[in-house]
């Protein structure tokens, strides 16, 4: 699907390098010949090829940004003081890290020393969790478990994440529960607050908000007006939440 536009791109390029005329003025005669130019200049410069396809690279990446800046916009009560989330760190922090993550992301777990230590050396930053389960069946399971646990021992919840997301293997609806239960809630309790208050809709309703922010992957950070895919490390992490202290931005 890539091909067609840097294709298309090469060819006008090439045309309008050949020619200073419409296409509809040449007969069939010269569009034959034209199109043995424009194939034979392809061959001969075949570098235009990664010129164009990094244009286009370039043209997404910002009309991506440019979507996702819109959408924070729009859904800035969501994003960033949901009541279905878990804040750590200061509750009155100066700038809030937002973070989509699924318990068995191999990524977010990587991740996770990042958040750990940007919460120790910074004492001013608002870190909001955002479960996120996009990882099959065992990472829905799981996360009804963590909304249990979060409502009945929101305390706890940031020993339950670290336990859970830092444990090995596959994160699931029994490797959950014995988080809980390793923390004083019991299972009965856990399948007690499933029954009485499933979490499907605030899970429905977090797919929607990360449709609208374009995040298809985790972790995935919103950070004031930006949204930032991927394990992208303490230092950027720690620079952006600088720019927004800064200049208001994460970029200044």
């Amino acid at each position: 699907m890539a091909f067609f536009p840097k294709t298309f791109t090469a060819l006008a390029l090439a045309a309008s390098i050949a020619l200073p005329f419409p296409a509809a003025a040449l007969d069939d005669q010269q569009k034959k010949e034209f199109g043995e130019f424009i194939k034979q200049y392809l061959i001969e410069n075949p570098e235009i090829m990664l010129d164009v396809q990094e244009a286009l690279q370039k043209k997404q990446e910002a009309q991506r940004l440019v979507k996702a800046n819109m959408a924070i916009q729009e859904n800035t009560t969501d994003i960033f003081d949901s009541k279905n989330d878990v804040a750590l760190g200061n509750p009155k922090g100066d700038v809030t890290v937002v973070e989509f993550f699924d318990y068995n992301c191999s990524y977010c777990r990587h991740a996770l020393p990042d958040m750990q230590a940007m919460l120790k050396k910074d004492k001013n930053v608002r870190f909001v969790l955002k479960e996120f389960p996009i990882l099959g069946p065992d990472s829905v399971a799981a996360h009804k478990v963590a909304d249990a646990f979060r409502k009945l021992a929101p305390e706890k919840y940031a020993d339950f994440h670290v336990a859970l997301l830092g444990s090995e293997g596959r994160a699931s609806d029994e490797s959950a529960i014995a988080v809980a239960a390793s923390l004083g809630v019991s299972e009965d309790k856990i399948r007690a607050e499933m029954a009485k208050s499933p979490n499907d809709g605030i899970v429905q309703a977090t797919y929607q908000l990360a449709s609208s922010l374009g995040i298809s992957g985790t972790p995935s950070y919103v950070i004031g007006n930006e949204l930032v895919p991927g394990a992208v490390g303490l230092d950027d992490l720690e620079a952006k939440v600088k720019n927004m202290r800064s200049c208001g931005k994460t970029a200044c």
